[in-house]
Order: C-alpha cells, then structure tokens, then sequence
C-alpha cells in the first residue's frame, strides 16, 4: 500500500500523488543511489517544502516514504526485521534537508537506532531549482554519506560507566560529496564489508557464552523524587540479581531521573530513544525495568523498542515458575502468573467482551481475544477453587499439630537471607539452598528440641521455612500464596532471619516488618535472628547489636552462635504460649 508516512499537513492532493510515485521506482541493487532519484526527491522536497525521507531495501525497492527528518520518520522498531547486534537491517534511507548544513546527531542517531545500512543526505538549495517543461528540476548542493562503524578490539566495552551521550556506538559521515561521486559508490561492497566485520566482532565477544539461548538483559532504572539514591542503587543491584536468578545475562543499565514516571513510556521521549540504541548496540533481546509497567506502558515501549519488555513482577513471577516443585507450589504460580496476565491481553480490552450485549458488542462471534480471556478466566476460577481446597488442608494439618500441643515457629526474611540453611543446620532437614533469590517456595516444617527456658526439661518445638519476602512483593503472589504465607499468621512466634552481610540489611528489615504488618492475622513475638555473622565488619555488627540489642547473631553456614539462638527460642516460646 502507498502510504505517505510523517507530516502531511497543508500538501496539496498533486503533492501527495508526487510522493506516491516515488513507491514505483527501482534502483539498481548495487548502488546506493542515481542521480535521477537523488534529483526528483529533491525537487519534491522542495516542492513541499519540507524534509523527505525514501527508504529503499537490498532489492533497491523503495519500501517507505516520510515527509519530515529521519528522526521524525524512524521506522518502528516492530517493522524492522530483527537481526541481532551482528547484522544491519537492510535498508537505507536517502533524506533531504532544505538548509544548508551538516546532518544533525538526531539523523545520526536515528539511523543507529534502526541499524540502517547508511544513510544519505541531499542538501537541496532553492535557488537551483526551475522549470524545464512544466515541471520541477531539483539542483543537489551537496550530499553527505554516513553508515554505522563496528566496534574494535582497542575500544573500551560498552559498560555501566559507558558515557551514554554516545551511546557506546560509531558511526562515520563523509565530507562533503558531489552527486556524481556518491551515486558511484559500490553499495554492496559497503555493506558486505561492514556486516562481516560486525560478524566477526559478534562472535568474539559471545565465543565464551555458555548458553547461546540466554536472554540478554539491559535494566532500565527509574529514580523518582522521594526515593534515595541508596534505595535507588539497592534496588538496581536487586533486579540485576533477580534476573541472573531467572537465568538472564545483565549487559548493561540505564539510568533516569524524573519527578514522576512518564505515563506513557514510564522514561522520557528521549531516553526511550537512548533505550533503543542501547539495545541495539549491545545486542539485548529483552529489556527489564526496576518497576511495575502497566498493561499500556509495556505495550507502548515493546512498540518503540522492538524487543520484549517486563517489569519486576515478571521477572520475579518467571523465578517463582522454575523454582516450584510440589503440586501446590506449581498451582499456587499458575495463579499469580494468570491473575497478572489476564488485564495484559493485547487488544482492546473490555471493549471487545460481549459479555455487555448493547450497540457496538454484536458481530460474527467471539474474538480470539475474548476466547483467551474466557478461557484464563475459567482457568482462573478452577485455580482458585484448588488453592482454597489447599488452604484448607493446610488448616487441618495445622490443627492436627496444635491438637499434640507443641509450640510452632515460622522462620521468615527477605529472600536469600539463610533461612532453609538454619533449617537444615539446625534439623539436617536437607532442604535445597543456593546463593540465589527465592531458592525455596514450598514450606518446610520440622521438629527441633529445645530446653524449656523455666522447667528446663526438653521439649519439642516445629520450625517452619516459609517463601522468602522481598521489597514490594507483588500482589498476585501475595494473593496467589495465601495459602503458605498462612503458616506464618498461624505460628506463634516467629524467626526473622536478616543477612547482616547485605549493604541493605536495614531496609530488608522493614520490608519484611511491612509485609507482616499487611497479614490479616496479626504474627505472635519475633525473635530477629542476624544471619552471616562471619562476613561482616566490627562495625556494622556493633551498629546491630545497638539497633537490636535484644536480636541473636548467629552464622548458620559456620554454626556460630546456634546455641545462644536456641536459648533465646526456648524463651520466645515461653512467653508465646502464656500470651
């Protein structure tokens, strides 16, 4: 189809028609341009008075037709074939500007952004121009050639430290050029030359990869007024750790600060188009912000980005689906994962249900949509009936335990603090543990003697490790396993466990507390229990022990201070049992 794409206001119908025909030319495969095509573009901009654009494929066909600059008639990113970071796109874009000057970095920039093979620019002069015939004659001052550089081994690798003015890529412009001199140029041996290079490069740089399929990540950050920058840097540090968890490569961040996030594109106008070039700079596949995007913000970024595009929730959801091992865990992810996914169906949304009946609802029949949407919400209910069926069991466990009268502790913390380690140090409960976020989801309950703190007889007591919490830990999950974070409500007392190694000990803390204080049943005493005891300084332990100085600090890897903990358990669960 003939479509002029950009600025169409004020043109005449026989512009229109003029830049219509500009779709019937065929340039010959090997040359960038000739001068008659160089020529009649030009008369038309003229003509227009505006800009133009005309990108043209391999086969020298002219694809796409904008009025306006190459910055304002960029191809989206979803219409571009997708190559990776070792190939360009295949089309180049011959441009005209009306003044007389160098092309500006926005033209430049564009043209990374799509990975054009080059880029031309026609400085166009009106007083070169007359009739001859009864129609426009086009006089080309100059003309400019630019086309992206791949990048060699003495530069220095694109890095979070990386000056993102630039962008981490090159690109190289000729001076000045006659006509007659660029339409000479051997395209084909341009092209072929610079994509063998970014080949070579690309192999080079991925030769150790170990999982060619491995998501390729760049974090996006978003610093809002009232947030630190500490918070700021933690939580950047969190999301790189939660995608490694999920089993991507973190390549780079970007960082933004606004007042508010934009409500459309959560970032600016601008740095969405930095996003773009980075991604196509390094070669990432995916894109992953520190924050919840809604339905729209994700559809309007993937649009604009050309690669998928999740927010924490997803990423977090996606950790909790490998990690789940039991029925109940795998049926308690289900859940979340639909819950979350039911209001993201592209499309139209409600406005599509036929479930209002009335003007506009009738039709042929249901949308594949609203048959996805009926069918997760049938899902959805199904789910939801098991879940309450696995509450209640759970229910009944507990009571059948409360009936032998022995006291329960539910072991909390923010996920990855060493909760399933003291379990298994303390029970040899042989519960899975790594170094990772949310290595264990399934509750886990085991009896531990103690002595009694007042007859000192030994006494039984049932640990219970729960699902580890996190800073803003999403609603469907929270919703989703209700049936496992009961365990902790119905104990009565708990064990917070913190990994006093973390740089943010304190703030994991307060989530923690925070997600406590949001249960419907207010959880019984709480023993904090300071966990990595032999990888911290004299002086943060000495700011916890001033903080908490009724806390136990213990090492569970190293079986330091279990037996001071086991005290303290022992009184907890005295003074539990007479409230």
């Amino acid at each position: 189809m003939e479509t002029i794409y950009g600025n169409l206001k004020g043109l005449k119908p026989s512009q229109l028609k003029q830049l219509k025909r500009l779709y019937h030319q065929r340039l010959p495969g090997d040359h960038i341009t000739t001068p008659e095509f160089a020529q009649r573009l030009a008369a038309i901009s003229t003509d227009v008075k505006q800009p133009l654009c005309a990108y043209i494929n391999r086969r020298g066909q002219v694809i796409r037709v904008g009025v306006g600059s190459p910055s304002q008639t960029k191809i989206p990113p979803m219409e571009l074939p997708r190559y990776g970071a070792e190939r360009l796109c295949g089309i180049r874009c011959i441009a005209t500007q009306l003044k007389s000057e160098t092309p500006k970095e926005s033209c430049l920039t564009a043209m990374a952004i799509q990975r054009l093979d080059a880029l031309v620019i026609l400085n166009t002069t009106g007083s070169g121009f007359e009739r001859r015939g009864g129609g426009a004659t086009g006089y080309i001052k100059e003309t400019y050639l630019a086309h992206l550089l791949p990048p060699t081994e003495e530069e220095t690798p694109v890095t979070e430290e990386t000056n993102t003015a630039k962008f981490g890529l090159s690109w190289t412009m000729s001076p000045p050029l006659s006509l007659d001199i660029l339409s000479k140029q051997d395209f084909l041996d341009l092209v072929e030359g610079l994509e063998a290079e970014f080949r070579r490069q690309f192999i080079v740089q991925h030769l150790d990869a170990r999982d060619i399929e491995q998501d390729r990540v760049l974090i996006v950050g978003l610093m809002t007024d009232g947030t630190t920058s500490a918070r700021f840097e933690d939580g950047l540090a969190e999301i790189g750790r939660l995608v490694d968890t999920a089993g991507g490569e973190v390549l780079q961040t970007v960082r933004q600060k606004r007042s508010r996030p934009h409500p459309q594109t959560v970032v600016g106008a601008g740095k969405v188009d930095e996003i773009a070039l980075t991604v196509q700079t390094i070669g990432a596949n995916l894109v992953v912000f520190d924050r919840d995007l809604s339905p729209a913000q994700a559809r309007n970024l993937e649009s604009r980005l050309g690669v998928s595009v999740v927010d924490r929730t997803q990423v977090i959801l996606d950790i909790f689906a490998q990690r789940a091992q039991s029925s109940a865990g795998k049926l308690q992810v289900e859940l979340a994962q639909l819950e979350y996914m039911l209001p993201r169906l592209k499309g139209r949304g409600q406005a599509m249900s036929r479930l209002g009946g009335g003007i506009g609802t009738r039709g042929p029949g249901e949308t594949k949509l609203e048959t996805e949407r009926r069918a997760i919400q049938r899902r959805l209910a199904r789910l939801q009936q098991e879940v309450n069926q696995l509450q209640a069991h759970r229910s009944r466990m507990r009571q059948q335990r409360q009936k032998q009268e022995i006291p329960t502790v539910g072991v909390v913390g923010y996920t990855n603090a060493g909760k399933s380690t003291l379990l298994n140090t303390l029970t040899n409960a042989e519960v899975y543990t790594a170094d990772q976020l949310f290595a264990t989801l399934d509750p886990t309950t085991r009896r531990l003697l103690i002595t009694d703190a007042v007859t000192g007889e030994t006494c039984p007591i049932l640990l219970t490790d729960t699902v580890g919490f996190i800073h803003e830990l999403p609603p469907p999950l929270v919703d989703s396993f209700r049936a496992t974070l009961e365990e902790v409500t119905e104990a009565d007392a708990l064990l917070h466990v913190v990994d006093l190694s973390h740089p943010a000990w304190q703030s994991h803390i307060r989530s923690v507390m925070a997600i406590l204080g949001e249960m419907p049943v207010t959880p019984g005493p709480i023993l904090v229990a300071f966990n990595k005891i032999d990888q911290v300084d004299s002086d943060t332990l000495a700011l916890a022990q001033e903080e908490f100085p009724q806390g136990v600090f213990i090492s569970a890897s190293e079986r330091l201070g279990l037996e001071t903990m086991r005290q303290k358990l022992a009184q907890l669960v005295h003074y539990a049992i007479a409230l």
